[in-house]
């Protein structure tokens, strides 16, 4: 009997372990009787009750200054020391520390770039951009043919009168522009597009061409442009202007002017033009053009004369020094001694104060340069010749 009672103790214990089975609750006794007189008293040990899941912690909230451990915080960092045994320390290896500040700063080279070349690549030149027929017409008509310039400048520019005189006009009142009285020479005008009037004529809409001439003037003749001056240099072009018509059908004839003045005893090289532009860049202190004289003089010539023009003399307030002074061999058919004087300041007069300072006197002066153009030998006096680009280059202009 008691080996019954073990074996079914034991198949009990068995089935639990087996079996997973749902929390039981707690059996009352259990009698079992049998036929015999033998009584068993089975008891099951009570389940433990299953926990209750704790309520999850609300996170606190995050402090500027955390709470930091009572000592220091140590991280272990395994090494292997130089004899090849690893080894545990507080501090990490130099090795990685220098790969953190080669991260941070960006200096580690990539291997998988390739190598800069020793010569630069030079930029391809871009073609300029390539317009249509209608797009450069438009341009030409519109905008590139535009010549708006100041009132009084216009009227010079196309022969009414000097800029001066052209600025009186406009004063009185006599010229109107679009059908209104125009009292200021500066306002902006287009002969092309802008209908003008002066004195009740109607200014053409185009303009003159611009007008080079060297002339090698005569004695006699002064730089004036006025109309009463029977001998003035521009009258040395009456049949140059009488015909411009028949070369330039259409196009207004230009009002000449002198660049600068000789005097009326001066003979020699002078510029005229109708561009007022260039005549004031040439005559303009600024552009600092040499001009070169022959002086002839009476009398002889010593090495203190010589000496007195290289000092200079003083000129409306002005102390005036020639570039050069030169002593020209005497030619057979000539008498009179010949001197080479070469300034750039210009003033009224320079070269014949220069030597009548020096205690000459001269018998006639020549001007044979200016800048570096120079007088055709060939050229008689009272002629001229029409100045192409390369001679506009030597005076320093570039049309």
């Amino acid at each position: 009997m008691a080996s019954t009672t073990a074996i079914a103790a034991l198949s009990l214990h068995c089935f639990s372990k087996s079996h997973t089975l749902s929390p039981f609750r707690t059996l009352p006794r259990l009698t079992c009787s049998f036929s015999s007189s033998i009584q068993f008293n089975i008891s099951f040990a009570p389940t433990k009750p299953k926990p209750k899941p704790k309520p999850k912690p609300t996170p606190e909230p995050q402090t500027d200054a955390p709470n930091e451990p009572d000592g220091p915080l140590l991280i272990p960092w395994i090494v292997r020391g130089e004899d090849g045994n690893l080894r545990l320390q507080s501090e990490p290896p130099p090795s990685f520390l220098k790969a953190i500040a080669t991260a941070q700063t960006g200096t580690k080279k990539d291997n998988n770039q390739p190598k800069a070349t020793a010569k630069a690549q030079k930029p391809r030149a871009t073609p300029p951009p390539q317009h249509s027929k209608a797009a450069r017409r438009f341009y030409n008509e519109n905008i590139r043919s535009s010549s708006a310039a100041r009132l009084s400048k216009v009227l010079a520019a196309s022969g009414v009168a000097s800029r001066r005189s052209c600025e009186e006009l406009i004063f009185q009142g006599k010229v109107t522009v679009n059908g209104s009285v125009c009292n200021t020479p500066q306002t902006r005008v287009d002969p092309a597009k802008d209908v003008i009037y002066v004195n009740g004529n109607r200014l053409p809409k185009r303009q003159p061409h611009k007008v080079y001439l060297a002339l090698n003037k005569p004695k006699g003749y002064i730089c004036s442009s006025g109309e009463n001056e029977s001998k003035s240099v521009i009258s040395l072009f009456d049949d140059y202007l009488k015909n411009w018509d028949k070369k330039h059908a259409g196009v207004p004839t230009p009002r000449l002017f002198t660049v600068g003045r000789l005097d009326v005893a001066t003979i020699g090289l002078i510029i005229v033009t109708n561009d007022g532009d260039f005549a004031q860049k040439l005559s303009h202190p600024s552009s600092n053009l040499a001009k070169e004289y022959i002086a002839t003089v009476d009398g002889l010539v010593h090495k203190r004369h010589l000496i007195a023009i290289s000092e200079g003399t003083t000129i409306e307030g002005v102390h005036c020094v020639p570039d050069i002074v030169e002593l020209l061999p005497r030619q057979p058919d000539m008498q009179r001694a010949r001197l080479r004087i070469v300034v750039h300041e210009g003033r009224k007069h320079e070269v014949r104060e220069l030597v009548k300072n020096a205690g000459l006197e001269i018998h006639s002066l020549k001007r044979v340069r200016i800048g570096g153009f120079r007088l055709p030998p060939d050229l008689g006096l009272g002629k001229y010749i029409e100045l192409n680009p390369t001679n506009l280059n030597a005076l320093g202009w570039k049309s």
